[in-house]
Parts: structure tokens; sequence; C-alpha cells
């Protein structure tokens, strides 16, 4: 049983309690009942009718949509079930523990009673559960992760060095410790409750695959690290991760290297021994710590590049402007041209080694000069596919020093898709792959085009990966196509070049299938543009979708535009 200063003192943290006077704080803790519930275990279920509130003592809970995917993380501290106590209505959505928790439940009856007594229960109740369901409805999560277990693979990997120097990275966002069986092995569910509350971040460790402390990691985390040594072959774990049952907590594979290059190819081997939803993180330097500390814990920078054909060049002087700025991000990704881009960002590449490399590949190497009989497309994608190849090499996604995605679309049912791994060099070849203008990519039976048509500036792939602030660069598709002649049926090739030699305008038919593959884009486009906390949009309209020959002015117009707004006082 919790003792009595425990239970004030949670309610007197509490966002929704703690500013209630001390009369209805006592009076509420009188009504409570302690709960624990095991890690896996489900509180409610979605339209259970509602048996009342629970204020999260200790140990992390996640609500789950029908689709099975979590939309809501609940930490120590948190309140679940309020909506309904207001509302009246069943429960919205069900309920898990994601580790070993402990609860104080106030069922219906007291807080009806309590609310009866005490009008401020009832207010504070309801303002929490207006801003919770503002906050579903702007689609932000709310609750980064606040304990973390690193777990060794074997007593080989320098976990506890990892774990030090994580720990002091967490220190730089709130108060940060580091428990190991030395410390923790034999204490009591409370004392670990006792110690997190003191802390903003706390990191167990264990190295030596200890079954009981392990074990105890495992369930006070509601993140967990995996530190190997890279250079290894992959070996069991003392956990089959591949065989036990969902957790829906973050898991991150840690390869640390023992130089300063990533060993290509050990991302995907070390996986493989893992869930398939566990992230991988290289460790080269401290440095890199320091980024996975930012990650894991809500604080990392995201940045995002939208596509937009020539004008995407855009991004190089944008790029630029941020680097002088002192703008640094953990992770990157983007769509079409923004994801090739963004690849040289994660590739580690300086802006000027990329507006190089941008320039031989999009305007010395004219991609899209290939052009062949339209039975697929209008171009054979040779040119293009070459040119990704020799830019990129045979790098996959999984080995890049920053984490990156890009987004393609499926044509054969799925929609958006969101590349992580595999050849870096083939998803951005499905990226950019416009359709009729390129042949679209297949692979593993299934067929990708350019991801412009479904999410052109993913923000919200970046939001949904817990990053803290993002930074986007949206390059807008610009003014509508025009025509200076009236007509609905295609002239002769002759008649064609005539008019045009007369000055009479219509659109091309590149020109064409590339706008039609923006016009849902833009509008899609603009419920992204939300998402991003800084949102930059270099004004292009004198720059056509195509327009390659003017990469210098595209570039030149993102770096004045982004300097300025930089410069621009909050």
């Amino acid at each position: 049983m919790l003792l009595p200063h425990d239970v004030d003192a949670l309610i007197e943290r509490s966002g929704t309690f703690g500013h209630l006077g001390a009369g209805a704080r006592s009076a509420l803790a009188r009504r409570l009942i302690w709960l624990s519930l095991p890690g896996g275990a489900t509180l409610f279920v979605q339209g259970e009718p509602s048996d009342g509130m629970y204020l999260l003592r200790s140990g992390s809970l996640a609500s789950f949509a029908p689709d099975g995917s979590t939309d809501h993380l609940i930490v120590a501290g948190g309140i679940v079930g309020d909506v309904g106590q207001i509302t009246g209505d069943c429960r919205r959505r069900t309920v898990r523990a994601l580790r070993d928790s402990e609860l104080l439940w106030l069922p219906s009856a007291a807080f009806a009673g309590l609310a009866a007594d005490h009008a401020s229960v009832l207010l504070a109740t309801a303002r929490t559960a207006v801003r919770r369901l503002r906050d579903s409805l702007a689609d932000q999560r709310a609750g980064s992760p606040r304990t973390f277990a690193v777990l060794a693979h074997d007593p080989g990997v320098p976990a506890r060095a990892f774990a030090t120097r994580l720990v002091q990275a967490l220190a730089e966002h709130g108060r940060s410790a580091l428990i190991g069986p030395e410390h923790g092995l034999g204490r009591s569910g409370a004392w670990f409750a006792e110690r997190e509350a003191e802390l903003d971040y706390t990191v167990y460790l264990d190295t030596e695959g200890q079954g009981l402390w392990r074990n105890r990691c495992r369930r006070q985390a509601d993140a967990l690290l995996l530190p190997v040594l890279a250079a290894q072959q992959p070996a069991a774990w003392p956990e089959d991760w591949t065989r036990m049952a969902p957790d829906h907590r973050p898991h991150h594979l840690v390869l640390i290297h023992p130089g300063h290059d990533v060993a290509h190819g050990a991302a995907a081997r070390w996986a493989a021994t893992l869930a398939p939803a566990t992230r991988q993180h290289h460790v080269r330097a401290g440095a890199d710590i320091d980024r996975i500390a930012r990650l894991v814990s809500g604080n990392g920078r995201g940045l995002v590049l939208a596509g937009g054909g020539a004008r995407g060049m855009a991004h190089l002087g944008a790029l630029r402007a941020l680097g002088e700025a002192g703008h640094t991000f953990d992770a990157v990704g983007g769509t079409s041209i923004g994801a090739i881009i963004a690849a040289g960002v994660a590739m580690g590449w300086p802006v000027e080694r990329m507006a190089e490399t941008m320039r031989e590949a999009f305007v010395s190497g004219r991609p899209l000069s290939d052009w062949t009989l339209p039975l697929v497309a209008l171009t054979r994608g040779h040119r293009a596919t070459r040119m990704l190849r020799r830019t990129f090499g045979a790098i996959d996604i999984e080995d890049l020093p920053i984490p990156y995605f890009c987004v393609s679309t499926s044509l054969s049912g799925e929609g958006k898709s969101v590349h992580r791994e595999g050849p870096l060099w083939l998803w951005l070849r499905a990226t950019s792959a416009i359709p009729g203008v390129l042949p679209p990519v297949t692979h593993g039976g299934g067929v990708f085009v350019d991801g412009a048509l479904v999410d052109n500036l993913p923000t919200d792939v970046m939001r949904d990966d817990g990053i803290g602030h993002i930074t986007a660069v949206d390059i807008r598709a610009g003014t509508s196509l025009t025509a200076s002649i009236d007509e609905a049926i295609s002239p002769s090739p002759w008649h064609v070049w005539f008019q045009r030699r007369r000055g009479i305008v219509r659109p091309s038919l590149v020109s064409t299938l590339v706008r039609a593959a923006m016009v849902n884009a833009e509008a899609a486009s603009a419920e992204r543009r939300a998402l991003a906390d800084l949102l930059l949009s270099p004004p292009l309209e004198h720059i056509g979708m195509l327009d390659w020959g003017n990469w210098r002015r595209a570039v030149d117009a993102g770096y004045a535009y982004t300097a300025e707004a930089l410069n621009q006082p909050l």
C-alpha cells in the first residue's frame, strides 16, 4: 500500500490535480485505490463502459487504435480515463501497460461524489480532457520515454561506457541517472518508483545477461536500447526477440563501430536477430551518442525536404543558410528530389559537395533524356538509375550514419510506402519515378512510383517517429499550367510546331504529367506544413519544375529566403 506522502506528492505533481487546494487534494487521496498492472496487461478495452479514471504512479501505458497502432503514450504522473468521466461515454481506446506499472484508481462513483463536494476537481478534469481531445485532433503525441534499459548483447560489448555517456547526454535535457545491478538488484518496486519520480530520465543497465536483473531492467523501461559490436557476426541474444510477444515499446539497435566509418551490412545482419520494427543507430564517436540521446528521449531535431523537380535545388541553399545559423539535424527524410538531397545530408556530406554532386547528376547528367517508345514511360529510366547508383553507390539505408527515410507511392494496394532499409539508390529511384515520365520501380511484387502523389512533405512520418522539433523545406508546385488556345483534340506534330513558332502555347506532355503528379500533393501538403515547427517555403515561381538549367538561381533563392527567415524575430 502506498504511504500517504507518496499519494500527496503524486497528486501535487499531476498536471490535472496539482493546482487543487489542500482540502480537495486530501479528499481525492482518500478515494484512490492502488492497483498493480504487469507489463503487457490490458487496463481496459475500447467500447467498455467507463468505470473510473486512473493516475499513473510509475511505469508507462499506451492507448491503441482499432488497427493496433499506438496513438498515445502515458508516462508517470499522467491521467487516463478522464474523458469518459466527463462525457459518460464508453472507452474510446484500448489501454495496455507497456511495462510493469502502478496506478491509482478513482472509481466513477467516487469521482461523482468528489466532484459534488469539490467543483474544482470537476473543472480540473474537464480541462485535461478537453486538452487531450484537442491534441488528438491535432495528431500530436504526448509522453516521450523517460526510462531506458541498456541491455548488452554479451559481456564483450562496452555497454557501461555507452550507458554512462548516454546519461551525460540526457543530462542536457533533464535530471538523469544510471542504475546498474550494484544499485538496484533486490530492490522493491516502490524503490524504483521513487528513483524515477526524482529524475527526468532513468537509464537501467545490464552488461552480463543476468536473468533477474535483466528482466527487471526490461520491466522498468519505456524504451529498450540494445548495443552490439557491429564488427562481430550476429549471435543469439539472451532473449529471443523474434519470438517474444509483441512489445509496443520502442526498440533501438545500437551498433558500436571500432573506427569512424560505418561497417556496411552490419545493421541488416544484426536487425535479423530482432523484432522487425527495431530502429538502428550507429555509434562512431561521442557526438553520435548525443544524437541517440536526443532521438530516444523525444528531443531530436528532424529535417524534411519536399519534392519539386528542379525547384528542389533550392534545398541546397536552405541547407547552407541553416548550417550557417548553427542548425544541425538528428534525422532526415523527404520525397522525390527532397529525398535525394536528404540522402546527402544522411551521408554526412557538406553542402558544397552536395551542390556539385547534384549539378553533375541533374544538369550535366540529364537523367530524363533517354527517350524511348512510351510503352511503359517516356524514358527508359536507365540514365536516372545509373546516375543514382553512381552518386550513392551500394550503401543501404540502414547503414547511413544519420537516420533516414524516403517516401514512395505503392500502386500495389498499400498507398504510401516509407523506406528505412534496403538499397538507397533503389528507393531514391522509386521516390522520384514521375508516373509516365520514368518507369515505375518493381520490387518484391510491388510497383512503386513518385512519393509526391501521396506525401510530398512527409512531416507526418517524422512526427510519428517521435521527433521533438521538425524543420521542413516546402517546394510548392507553383502556378497552374495554362494554354493560349481552345482545343479538345491533339493536332498533328507539324501543326503543333507551326503554332509554337507563332507563339501559341499549350502544355507539353512531360509538363502535363509532372503537374498532374503534383496536384494532390499541393492539397495534402497543407496539413503536413502545419506539423512543422520551422517551415521554410522559398519563392520559386520563376523556375520551372524541369528547368534544371536554372539550378543556380534555385540554390540562391533558397539561401536568400532561408537566411532572411532565420533572422526574423520569433
